[in-house]
């Protein structure tokens, strides 16, 4: 069981940034497409980005061109980096994967069999 932990959650003002970033245990991304996930209180749960094992990408209308999302060079691990934050994004995030080496495609939907235990991003000020 591939076991996902996101971090970089936290309190920012509107307006800031944080880099959330989802990270495994004793083993490479490089063959999972990844998705970031949000849930909002009394909300459903929202894909906003994902990428894919050659490295596609795809955001949510309500991220795009404030969110990126890529892999590091450690290879266990993809971020998230989130600018020009408003109120509207705090929720709960998660990132989830799914084994699908050299493909170009990933998903938002939630059909994903790894799930991380979330991040809390708060943005008040």
């Amino acid at each position: 069981q591939l076991q996902l932990v996101e971090s970089g959650g936290g309190l920012v003002q509107p307006g800031g940034s944080l880099r959330l970033s989802c990270t495994a245990s004793g083993i490479t991304l490089n063959s999972y497409m990844i998705a970031w996930f949000r849930q909002a209180p009394g909300k459903e749960r929202e894909g906003i980005s994902c990428i894919s094992t050659t490295g596609g990408t795809d955001y949510a209308d309500s991220v795009k061109g404030r969110f990126t999302i890529s892999r590091g060079r450690a290879r266990n691990t993809v971020y998230l980096q989130m600018n020009v934050l408003e109120p509207e994004d705090t929720a709960i995030y998660y990132c989830a994967a799914n084994w699908n080496p050299r493909s170009p495609i990933c998903t938002m939907s939630p059909h994903y069999s790894n799930w991380g235990q979330g991040t809390q991003v708060t943005v008040s000020s």
